[in-house]
């Protein structure tokens, strides 16, 4: 009796040591569930249950160090990228339509030194006011992607910028100016240290059109071939635009010298840092009689989509109309985020 009551200690003792989870393992195991719980791919999640049951996992699992951390964001690409599709993740369908330059609207601005005798040589009875409402429009279309298997896509793109004597309601508020700049680009997707100091981005050949609409003695138009360059680091980005005006006959050309003051080129620097914006714009004519221009823009957040937008420039070539005067302008309003 006392052999077999000793069998029966001996086989208690076994299924309780070794058949019986201790409070380590139950810890373990409620532990193991809880990290399965926080995997967000559902095929690895799966994956995680089976193993804790004990049965052999039937999908190929992402193993835990590949999930993204709770909260983690897909890395947004840099400005210019997003700005021309130049990676592989900010690419997006051929045809959809993108910002090109700023979309803004200014509701208020005010030009110090406004030209108005060449608006009332057309229009003598129109006094033309200091005060005015600009806005921008800009679109692209990526019409062909990596030309022949290389990293060559080609762009069509159109700006309009309109003055507009919103507040000169005694004169039925007319549009003072509108310029009309269709394009097509080039663009050359790059991706080259250049000395450890910036990137290059893309750089693009093509052809640029811009003109007032307007018929004589207010008719402005010229024609371009352009090559532009851009660069980036970090929150930082450069564009250096320059162009060579295609000749005219002096008998067709109604804006001449017009290269006198506004040169061959520009160069825009930016800063980045979350939705605030900073742009910088410099154009010099580098002659002896020298001219030039300067544009500062700062946007902040403002609601979803759009900005608030302060913009200032100071020189020559504001427009087309004022592309022989001295142009001091500010102004405020909104700006459209890029999307």
């Amino acid at each position: 009796m006392t052999r077999h009551l000793l069998f029966v200690v001996v086989l208690f003792a076994c299924i309780f040591i070794f058949g019986m989870p201790n409070d380590q393992a139950r810890a373990e195991k409620s532990l193991n569930l809880e990290d399965c719980r926080r995997i967000d791919d559902d095929a690895a999640r799966l994956n995680c249950y089976d193993e804790i049951a004990g049965r052999k996992p039937t999908i190929p699992a992402v193993t835990q160090t590949e999930q993204p951390s709770e909260g983690a964001e897909r890395k947004k690409p840099s400005y210019l990228s997003g700005k021309w599709q130049l990676d592989d993740e900010s690419r997006r369908r051929r045809f959809a339509i993108m910002s090109h330059r700023q979309i803004y609207i200014l509701p208020f601005t005010y030009n110090f030194n406004q030209d108005k005798e060449t608006f009332k040589a057309a229009n003598p009875d129109i006094n033309v006011q200091n005060a005015e409402t600009t806005f921008q429009l800009s679109f692209k279309i990526k019409l062909w992607e990596s030309i022949f298997g290389t990293n060559l896509d080609l762009w069509a793109a159109y700006t309009q910028l309109s003055l507009w004597q919103f507040y000169n309601t005694e004169a039925s508020s007319p549009f003072r100016e509108t310029n009309y700049e269709p394009e097509i680009l080039f663009n050359y997707r790059m991706n080259q240290d250049i000395f450890g100091l910036v990137r290059s981005r893309f750089i693009q050949l093509g052809f640029n059109h811009q003109s007032n609409g307007r018929s004589e003695p207010l008719s402005r138009s010229w024609n371009r071939v352009v090559a532009n360059f851009g660069f980036e680091r970090d929150m930082f980005n450069i564009v250096l635009r320059t162009w060579g005006r295609v000749p005219e006959s002096a008998e067709h050309d109604d804006n001449p010298k017009i290269t006198s003051f506004l040169g061959y080129g520009e160069l825009w620097l930016g800063a980045i840092w979350r939705d605030y914006h900073l742009n910088m714009m410099f154009r010099n004519n580098f002659r002896s009689r020298n001219r030039g221009a300067m544009l500062f823009e700062v946007s902040f957040p403002l609601i979803e989509h759009l900005n608030a937008y302060v913009q200032y420039f100071a020189g020559y070539g504001e427009s087309l109309i004022d592309y022989n005067h001295y142009a001091n302008r500010i102004g405020v309003g909104v700006i459209l985020k890029d999307w």
